[in-house]
């Protein structure tokens, strides 16, 4: 797990990682996380966060979030474990300590290797200067019945105050899709929504004043009018999803994977929609699908190619427009590859795409890298 953000208030971007699975001392899978301090020569030095109770969970630094949680202009860190608490760890970073203080998060999520908060994202959908969280896994409120979903938090001075419970899905991404200056949610369930859905579906919310706005929610599938493609079994639409400006009006869109899908005689070769952001939200006008057939995209569909296994929206050329990258975790046999696409006025071209495989940036061969399989938000 990977998450992003200046920690240590230097004007330098942080790689923070999660090492879920290393083995502590005597803890197997106890997890650290180590954050990797950006500078004027790239990333340096590192700081190891050991677990605060390795005696109540595993897998520590399985998902991870940075934002100001707390509103005190500094980056603040959440992270994720096997266990129903997250930890967050206030901003005031610094290489020698770490963090200055932390609290426990404590959740109706249902702990266990399985479980706990699968994934951790922030966002400010009140618009109050302070970051929200959202957590994903199953939650299990009266102790009888577990469910899945995303459970909202909102930040304050004073720490976090649940808010709601959103539709279930393994995937999450915020962005302002309407351009309203409130941060809204995408929330992908790859394995349907439990409504039908049998390839995938992702479901939006817009933000509002008292935080996400569950009067909003939509539900949209490959079987939506607009939409290409069919609601198929085992497609994995939502499976990833990143949200980002492509065409610079104001209006977030969304690029939302289905690395599952089959095009033509490909089993499984992968694929990735694009959706535009609009005054109402998101919109299933114009929507575009990418994937290794397309005019201007390297390489070839392929059977179990798994393109679009991870997505990123973000302006990698400073031209003001998020570019799309869409990793295939199992191009050629395992060893992985990653596509840039630039945004344009009219939303991802494919005109000069690139491809990189894993031998091309150095990346060792051996065994089945999955280049591309990870972006950092």
């Amino acid at each position: 797990m990977l998450a992003t953000g200046d920690l240590n208030s230097d004007g330098y971007t942080d790689l923070v990682v999660g090492t879920d699975g290393e083995d502590v001392g005597t803890d197997t899978n106890g997890g650290t996380v180590v954050v990797l301090w950006g500078s004027a020569k790239g990333l340096s030095g590192g700081t190891t966060i050991n677990d605060p109770d390795p005696s109540g969970h595993d897998l520590f630094g399985k998902s991870l979030a940075v934002g100001d949680f707390t509103g005190d202009g500094k980056a603040d860190l959440a992270v994720g474990s096997t266990g129903n608490a997250v930890w967050i760890y206030r901003g005031g970073f610094t290489k020698s300590s770490g963090a200055a203080s932390k609290f426990k998060l404590g959740t109706d999520l249902e702990p266990g290797t399985s479980n706990g908060a699968r994934t951790l994202t922030s966002g400010d959908f009140n618009r109050d200067g302070y970051s929200d969280l959202l957590i994903t896994g199953f939650y299990n409120p009266n102790s009888y019945s577990a469910a899945f979903g995303s459970l909202v938090y909102l930040g304050s001075a004073t720490g976090m105050t649940y808010q709601d419970i959103l539709a279930e899905g393994d995937t999450v991404a915020t962005g302002d899709l309407n351009g309203d200056g409130y941060d809204d949610v995408i929330v992908g369930a790859p394995d349907g929504d439990g409504q039908g859905n049998v390839g995938g579906a992702i479901t939006s919310y817009l933000g509002g004043d008292a935080g996400v706005r569950t009067d909003t929610k939509r539900v949209i599938d490959q079987d939506t009018p607009g939409v290409p493609g069919e609601d198929e079994s085992s497609d994995y639409f939502g499976n990833a999803i990143s949200i980002g400006d492509i065409d610079g009006d104001g209006h977030d869109d969304a690029a939302v994977g289905g690395y599952y899908e089959s095009v033509g005689d490909a089993s499984l070769t992968g694929s990735v929609t694009v959706f535009r952001g609009s005054p109402p939200g998101l919109s299933t006008d114009g929507v575009k699908v990418f994937h290794q057939g397309t005019t201007g995209i390297p390489g070839a569909n392929e059977d179990n190619d798994h393109f679009g296994s991870a997505v990123r929206l973000a302006d990698l050329n400073a031209d003001g427009r998020a570019d799309l990258s869409i990793g295939a975790q199992d191009e050629n046999n395992g060893d992985g590859a990653l596509w840039s696409l630039r945004g344009s006025s009219t939303g991802p071209t494919a005109t000069g795409a690139v491809s990189f495989g894993a031998s091309s940036v150095g990346i060792s061969m051996t065994g089945s890298p999955a280049f591309g399989n990870v972006m950092a938000d």
